[in-house]
């Protein structure tokens, strides 16, 4: 099954005999299995072959989900976790130690900055933000004790972009990991393995599933390591994911490439209405010829996600006046989902809170996104309606 519209649907799914239901995505509602003597009491006892016996161990849904995955991002296993900060927290826990340090991009969600700035060094891990749009920069951050270096492309929230191909061979070259964050550009556009990154992480919540309706998250790479990652974070931290919520995901992956053109073709759309606002005083989207990094975009990224981002002036009573004018779009924080949707960011905030950036760092934000950033995750409605929309509200 070489194509991608075809493994998300059947990849990690046995072919059905006949007589069978033709829908081959699991039946989730179970926590446990009875089998008498195959596993012991602890999970220290656990074989590749070991049957199913308790959901927080392994379950046939989430590990369809895992293995289906894994097919879409050509990995060699994947697994599965309640969210995904679930998956990232249970990724740095587990390849990272007291005196390791570990380098993450200086924009992302906000929940990696807050892990890597405030919780990791409780346990005597050290972390250094960077603009990972500069390969220099990670370069002059790189220490003896370096362990990982973690990416989020496209950035959330701004669209910047890191060529992920020259740091996985960076990192390679100094005898550290990569790890991507690929959230935002889905198996569709990007499969970052492939490009030289040792794992893949997702959070499942947003496009991925796709419907607004589950939580997950994942990480996709080489299953020695993913096996050793399983039994921390699954088995002893306890994020494994609801089968009923993997279910819906399996769901809505089925559909992901055919969402994901049309997400796709809609940003452009309303890109390229924003561009022209005169409202609007800058506008980001990968496949806009005006992107700083189209280039990149362009050799990194097969499709360029439903994602935008603008600024304007007067943002935060432009904010207001968007959230109490629109009507096919939804003034919400959330990405990826059917239902378009928008929020204001501003850099002020941000700049101090999540990402406490200084100096030349809070200065490249600024210029990138002035006061504040709009970001939009434009969904699957009419394109015409939601240039309309966005027209009547920034009047």
């Amino acid at each position: 099954m070489s194509r991608l519209e075809t493994r998300a649907i059947h990849a990690g799914a046995s072919h059905s005999a006949v007589g069978d239901p033709v829908l081959n995505i699991l039946s989730p509602a179970t926590s446990f299995y009875s089998h008498p003597d195959a596993v012991g009491f602890s999970a220290n006892d656990l074989g590749d072959q070991a049957p199913y016996f308790y959901t927080r161990w392994s379950n046939p849904t989430t590990d369809l989900l895992a293995e289906r995955l894994a097919a879409l991002e050509g990995g060699e296993a994947g697994l599965t976790f309640s969210s995904g900060m679930a998956a990232i927290s249970s990724l740095f826990l587990n390849r990272l130690r007291c005196g390791d340090h570990v380098i993450v991009s200086n924009v992302c969600y906000a929940g990696v900055a807050e892990l890597a700035r405030d919780i990791l060094p409780k346990y005597g891990i050290r972390s250094t933000a960077v603009d990972t749009s500069d390969l220099a920069a990670i370069e002059a951050a790189l220490r003896p004790e370096t362990r990982l270096i973690h990416i989020e492309t496209p950035a959330n929230p701004i669209l910047k972009l890191s060529d992920i191909a020259a740091i996985a061979a960076l990192a390679h070259a100094n005898g550290v990991e990569c790890s991507v964050d690929s959230t935002m550009a889905t198996p569709v556009a990007t499969t970052p393995l492939a490009l030289g990154a040792d794992f893949v992480v997702h959070s499942l919540t947003k496009y991925i599933g796709g419907h607004s309706d589950a939580l997950g998250g994942a990480i996709i790479g080489r299953k020695a390591d993913l096996d050793a990652i399983q039994k921390e974070g699954l088995i002893h931290f306890g994020a494994t994911l609801n089968p009923f919520a993997a279910w819906l995901i399996l769901r809505g992956m089925e559909t992901l490439p055919l969402r994901m053109k049309a997400h796709e073709a809609n940003a452009g759309a309303v890109a390229a209405f924003l561009a022209a606002h005169p409202r609007v005083e800058q506008t980001y989207w990968p496949g806009l010829a005006s992107h700083p990094q189209h280039e990149l975009a362009r050799r990194q990224m097969r499709n360029f996600s439903g994602m935008v981002s603008f600024s304007a002036k007067n943002g935060a009573a432009l904010a207001r006046q968007l959230a109490e004018r629109v009507e096919v779009f939804s003034y919400a924080v959330s990405l990826g989902k059917t239902r378009s949707l928008l929020c204001y960011v501003p850099s002020d905030d941000i700049i101090r809170s999540s990402f406490g950036l200084e100096g030349r760092d809070a200065e490249n934000y600024r210029a990138w996104t002035g006061d504040g950033t709009f970001r939009l995750s434009v969904g699957l409605e009419a394109p015409e309606d939601l240039i309309a929309d966005l027209e009547r509200a920034l009047d």
